[in-house]
């Protein structure tokens, strides 16, 4: 295969803003049900996480997509979300009056609309869009504008009076004695009516599709306190109404991040449920786009079979090549294409003609540490501690439970409190787990399953007490391992050449059993590695991945001292003593890990951690009372 191949290859862009003008986002667009309901009009509302491609239906359906009709497109920049927060009317409520508001934006988005759409129908233009034209010059609003320029525009004509005279109405006389909020809904109800009235004469519901307004990006200008929740509960009531206000010649899209959208609280709520879209990939829905994406750059001659067994290796550490990556990602577009991409970048730096195992290995390893930093990133505003919270894991095992995760908490708890005192509910063991679970740091075991959290996510309950770190973050943590354990390094491989003049190490017969003191030290070793191993086949509850591990170790450690005890019976020295405590100290730190983790806490995972400590001090009882020769005990 040709390394011109792997230059080739490529998945795309991060954001869609950047991606669509490299040809990917048409090509290897994938029609999501999201996307079908979002074209279809059945819903108002898109929400998912951040890069699951919330943006991309929305450039979809902005540019050359497949809807006709006209399209308005709404981003927020740090200006506009102020004006936005800041607004208020004397007599409503703060939701209520940022409804009003964004009701102000969309009808003169539709205002401007309008007066140059009448030309679409080949008619000369009726007196209602007459109308509107001189109401967009009379108020300034005739120049294409900033957004900011027009909140500020449309917040001081609300809270004072706008002109209305281009519908026939003197504001000041029709609303004179009035509050604030009573005066600003009459006016907009004013100008709401004149564009129904253009919209109407235009026939434009029987005669095409509903204009289209969108609002996306609204997260960069949430900041999780009671006036940003409000701007945008003002902006679903702002949606709902205008859904029915203009007689089905135009319609709201808002993309909200879930996070964002599952954190409101209000009494309207309800009514939204079937509004709702939420955005869910699956491995297969992820693994066709990838291919998707493949075709748009290099063609279609790139099959599945073709980019998942000669471009890709066909499988990483014994695992297909997509599920290893599904499964070390977060179920998003960005994810997936960050990483395939990073997997292309390791092939071309080595000048390889196709992508190697150790390309995505190494990629893995790069891919978890940025998505480690962009998980802190991505919450800063609903959990500025996320980081610190991270290091509670670095170096560890990936499986921990409750009372070790609350044991680290704890030891952690004043540097906290300190830096981040206005979050301490949010510090509490039960408040990190579940913060931890719902941005996807963290896994429940679930019967024979570990789950981690998606867009519509379960809360934890508190009896449930395992909890696995995502495979995404591992790498970056070194926490690949369910407890943590450095593997054991074999005695017997290292060097044990005996100096010519030291003195044999084999000890005079014992209790008329032959058995010389290294032999009996070796024999202990592997008998308390034995009762070991008895003892975790009674641990039931243990997890499953942590039993595992340590049952291996173990394992190690106990044939370690049976390659020496064959050395010894042929014949071969064995310094035993230092092989002993080399693996005392080996099997300490396996118990200590097992604490640090908090699964000594469990029933049957505890009684381990103690048969470890046990035969820990019966080994080192050995190693002491047969330095002297005095003898040796199988007790």
């Amino acid at each position: 295969m040709s390394e011109d191949v792997v230059r080739r290859l490529y998945f795309g862009r991060d954001d869609a803003e950047s991606d669509i003008t490299v040809g990917l986002l048409r090509a290897g667009f994938m029609r999501t049900a999201a996307y079908e309901e979002a074209l279809n009009g059945r819903k108002m509302l898109v929400i998912g996480r951040k890069g699951s491609g919330k943006s991309a239906i929305r450039v979809r359906l902005a540019g050359d997509g497949d809807r006709p009709g006209g399209t308005v497109v709404i981003t927020p920049d740090d200006a506009a979300g102020d004006e936005l927060r800041r607004f208020e009317l004397q007599g409503l409520t703060g939701d209520t009056a940022k409804s009003l508001i964004w009701r102000y934006v969309f009808a003169v988005h539709a205002a401007r609309y309008l007066v140059g759409h009448y030309r679409e129908h080949r008619r000369r233009a009726p007196g209602s869009v007459k109308a509107l034209r001189s109401f967009l010059v009379a108020n300034d609003e005739a120049l294409d504008e900033r957004l900011y320029d027009r909140l500020v525009k449309g917040a001081r004509g609300l809270e004072t009076s706008l002109s209305l005279e281009a519908f026939g109405v003197k504001a000041a006389m029709d609303v004179r004695g009035a509050s604030e909020g009573s005066r600003a809904t009459r006016q907009l109800e004013i100008l709401e009516s004149g564009v129904a009235r253009a919209f109407a004469d235009l026939d434009c519901a029987g005669r095409h599709a509903p204009l289209l307004l969108m609002v996306d990006k609204l997260e960069q200008v949430w900041s999780n306190d009671p006036d940003s929740n409000a701007m945008v509960i003002g902006l679903l009531l702002a949606a709902q109404h205008t859904a029915g206000a203009y007689g089905g010649a135009l319609r709201c899209l808002l993309f909200l991040r879930s996070d964002i959208y599952d954190s409101l609280q209000f009494a309207e709520g309800d009514k939204f449920h079937g509004d709702e879209m939420r955005i869910d990939w699956t491995r297969s829905a992820l693994r066709e786009m990838a291919v998707a994406r493949a075709q748009a750059s290099m063609g279609p001659e790139v099959t599945p079979d073709r980019l998942w067994r000669e471009i890709f290796p066909v499988e990483v550490g014994g695992e297909p090549t997509f599920d290893y990556v599904y499964s070390r990602a977060l179920p998003r577009p960005r994810d997936a294409i960050q990483f395939l991409n990073l997997c292309r970048d390791r092939a071309v730096a080595r000048e390889h003609d196709r992508i190697h195992e150790e390309d995505v290995v190494e990629a893995a390893q790069q891919f978890s540490e940025w998505k480690l930093g962009d998980l802190a990133k991505e919450y800063l505003v609903n959990y500025p501690y996320l980081s610190a919270l991270f290091e509670m894991f670095r170096n560890s095992g990936y499986v921990v439970m409750r009372s070790g995760l609350e044991t680290r908490l704890d030891e952690m708890a004043d540097t906290l409190l300190r830096q981040f005192p206005e979050y301490a509910d949010g510090l509490s063991g039960p408040a990190v787990v579940e913060s931890l679970y719902a941005v996807s740091f963290l896994g429940v075991r679930l019967g024979n399953d570990v789950v981690y959290a998606t867009d519509r996510h379960r809360a934890v309950q508190p009896y449930e007490n395992e909890f696995h770190i995502h495979p995404c973050f591992r790498p970056a943590l070194n926490a690949v391992n369910a407890v943590g354990l450095h593997p054991y390094e074999p005695h017997h491989a290292a060097s044990r050449v005996v100096n010519s003049f030291s003195p044999s190490r084999q000890s005079p017969r014992v209790g008329g059993l032959g058995v010389g003191r290294d032999f009996g030290l070796m024999e202990d070793l592997v008998r308390a590695c034995d009762r070991i191993l008895r003892q975790m086949s009674r641990a039931t509850s243990m997890p499953v991945e942590s039993r595992d591990e340590v049952a291996r170790e173990v394992g190690r450690v106990m044939e370690d001292a049976r390659e020496s005890l064959i050395q010894l019976r042929e014949g071969r020295p064995v310094d035993a003593s230092p092989h002993v405590l080399r693996a005392v100290n080996y099997l300490e730190s396996l118990a200590g890990q097992l604490q640090a983790n908090g699964l000594d806490h469990e029933t049957g995972t505890e009684s381990v951690a103690r048969r470890v400590q046990d035969e820990c001090r019966r080994l080192i009882r050995m190693v002491g009372g047969s330095s002297g020769g005095s003898g040796y005990s199988n007790s």
